[in-house]
């Protein structure tokens, strides 16, 4: 059998542990590698279409009245695009969870959810490169040890399987950008907000094309578009 390759570019929202943000968020937009050039070049061509500057980055946090158009186009070409998927992990309530019963502390737990997340996304014989966010100067460390984690839970001890774990710049990545934006919008539907009339358009949209639960319950294991595991604590054998 061929294998193919997959860039996965992940994400999260309200990691973590002492924000007072009950809510947490991990995300992954993925595609076949020979795909990234033509979906960032379309991406980039909305962005035009609508008058943006081409290095306009696309954020949650910067959805608003004056963009919502923008931002309901680029759910649409996500939706529309048979090349693009998304998996995330929903954890509802941190305070929910006793690291010391198990045995770890929050950053162990985190690598775990990563997995818990990627291990849907994985298929043999298929190759995956793994891209995160760069948020700070721990980065480089942890991109490494997820690699590790990652290929150990596979016994791809030889990094067939996961090829690589490495940081980006998110302004230098559509895709990155385009995981902002969806988990930012899993993380404000179970965060009960309402205060952004683009927001709740946005969520509105996804919730047309998806279902009303797409993005607070559990999709079913064949949903590949869009595909989301509400995590609870006393699940951990899952």
């Amino acid at each position: 059998m061929t294998s193919l390759i997959y860039n996965i570019y992940c994400d999260e929202s309200c990691h973590l542990e002492n924000d007072n943000i009950p809510v947490m968020v991990l995300g992954g937009v993925y595609c076949r590698a020979q795909e990234v050039r033509r979906i960032s070049r379309a991406i980039g061509d909305l962005k035009r279409h609508h008058g943006l500057a081409p290095d306009f980055e696309v954020k949650w946090t910067k959805v608003s009245q004056g963009k919502v158009d923008f931002y309901q186009d680029l759910i649409a070409m996500f939706l529309r695009d048979d090349a693009l998927h998304f998996r995330g992990v929903l954890i509802p309530d941190k305070g929910a969870l006793d690291h010391e019963r198990f045995g770890q502390n929050h950053d162990e737990w985190y690598y775990k959810m990563y997995y818990t997340m990627l291990r849907y996304v994985f298929a043999a014989p298929n190759r995956y490169r793994v891209y995160l966010d760069l948020k700070d100067t721990r980065g480089g460390r942890k991109a490494r040890h997820l690699h590790e984690v990652l290929c150990n839970s596979l016994y791809d001890f030889g990094h067939e399987t996961v090829e690589r774990v490495q940081q980006v710049r998110s302004h230098e990545s559509a895709l990155l950008q385009l995981t902002d934006l969806l988990i930012g919008a899993i993380a404000y539907e179970n965060r009960g907000l309402a205060g952004s009339t683009a927001k709740t358009a946005l969520i509105a949209d996804l919730k047309a094309a998806l279902g009303p639960g797409a993005l607070s319950q559990t999709s079913a294991f064949q949903n590949r578009k869009f595909n989301l595991l509400r995590w609870r604590a006393n699940e951990v054998r899952q």
